[in-house]
């Protein structure tokens, strides 16, 4: 299978000489329209690329809730807001798989900084982890149905995303029925 980023283009399976993508308002600015048809029809554009490019899986989108300004990709993501992060995120996802290629909704869970990201260690409480950071993912995969979800390289509450039981069983396949892939972010 061939994977591909894709928050704002697609970026094909060559990173030399590679066939140009359209370039994708920055996953904020969409957000900012609030418009749910546009984050689909946007979705259904890159499907549609990745797969003149030969792609089968789009890594995106990324559906964090930045807390900070530092976080150097922090245009990547939709909203502080959750629910509207996931309406949107869902809307993006239904678009790229009805071109028949899997969307990768990520990076689960608590993404919020570049710097070192993967020696940060989120501190948080159950209720805020759940009402702010969780929820928008729990939105995606309810209304979008994503084939495959990406963790993040950080830790949350001293355990490293691809590795947290709790994020990963207890909440993702024991609470919400999560039946897909999980794969590790890079």
């Amino acid at each position: 299978m061939r994977l591909s980023d894709g928050p704002n283009g697609i970026r094909g399976t060559r990173f030399v000489k590679s066939v140009p993508s359209a370039c994708i308002p920055c996953a904020t600015g969409l957000a900012a329209t609030w418009d749910a048809t546009l984050l689909h029809a946007t979705g259904t554009l890159l499907g549609l690329e990745a797969k003149s490019k030969g792609a089968h899986v789009v890594l995106g989108p990324t559906t964090n809730t930045l807390r900070s300004p530092l976080g150097g990709r922090g245009f990547e993501s939709f909203s502080e807001d959750p629910v509207l992060s996931g309406s949107l995120a869902a809307a993006y996802i239904t678009g790229i798989q009805e071109q028949g290629v899997v969307a990768a909704l990520k990076h689960f869970v608590c993404n919020d900084l570049e710097d070192q990201r993967r020696a940060v260690n989120v501190i948080v409480s159950e209720r805020a982890l759940r009402e702010i950071y969780l929820m928008p993912f729990m939105l995606a995969i309810r209304d979008g149905r994503p084939g495959a979800i990406m963790t993040a390289y950080n830790k949350v509450n001293g355990i490293h995303c691809s590795e947290n039981q709790h994020l990963i069983q207890n909440v993702l396949r024991d609470d919400w029925g999560w039946k897909g892939l999980v794969m590790s972010d890079w």
